[in-house]
């Protein structure tokens, strides 16, 4: 079976995510604040992480990096009253996967939940699989590690940065919809989250590109998606 941690400061908000996760069949633990977070998912063994922002002792972006060096491949899903695109950029810088603001439909929250493990268990059986394109031009990636090399220089992704690198690795050259990102990515496809791959894609150009203004690599594709040109043979 699989188990979720749920930290947030707010006991009721605990309860509903932790009665509702549980009959949809998975364990889950709690913690009320960031330091009780932090601790049980260093030792413990989670399918994903589900964070509060604003906790007492230690907040949920620090709790985030601290998981994401230890655990990298652990998914991560941030619940926050903290909804503006600056709170979301750092969440996602910080590390996580995916982001919901509160209030939240606790039905969007099992769709986001089900969607990260998936995705997560999906990226660990296909590793192996000789037809996956990991190194191609100037780009090569490194699933173990969650990193990329472009040309000589290594660079550690968050695991959603590798998720979309990985996406248009697979379809290089070729424009990417959006749709088929959100899909690929997480599992389901929603208007909604166009501007939550945007904010991905933009920290995913600040770490490969030399001038992410003037991308060599990572183009956008009006009107449709993206598209990688791993031969940087491209310009915008």
């Amino acid at each position: 079976m699989q188990r979720l941690l749920v930290a947030d400061d707010d006991f009721e908000i605990r309860e509903l995510l932790e009665f509702d996760l549980s009959h949809s069949g998975y364990t889950v633990d709690t913690a009320k604040d960031g330091e009780e977070a932090l601790q049980k998912a260093l030792t413990g063994n989670y399918d994903l992480i589900l964070l509060d922002v604003m906790m007492p002792k230690m907040n949920g972006f620090d709790v985030c990096k601290k998981v994401r060096i230890s655990k990298p491949q652990t998914p991560i899903l941030m619940l926050t009253a903290k909804g503006t695109i600056n709170d979301k950029t750092q969440g996602f810088n910080s590390g996580a996967d995916d982001y919901i603001v509160k209030p939240f439909d606790i039905q969007e929250v099992l769709l986001r939940v089900r969607a990260l493990v998936r995705r997560s268990h999906s990226a660990e059986k296909e590793q192996n699989v000789s037809q996956e394109i990991l190194k191609i031009g100037d780009i090569e990636l490194f699933p173990d590690s969650l990193e990329t090399e472009v040309k000589t220089k290594r660079i550690k992704l968050t695991p959603t940065e590798f998720e979309i690198l990985y996406c248009l690795m697979q379809h290089f050259n070729n424009a990417v919809s959006l749709a088929v990102l959100l899909n690929e990515v997480w599992g389901y496809n929603s208007d909604d989250d166009v501007r939550m791959l945007r904010v991905h894609v933009g920290g995913l150009r600040q770490k490969i590109e030399h001038n992410p203004k003037i991308p060599e690599y990572l183009h956008t594709v009006t009107n449709v998606g993206y598209k990688l040109t791993p031969f940087g043979d491209e310009a915008e």
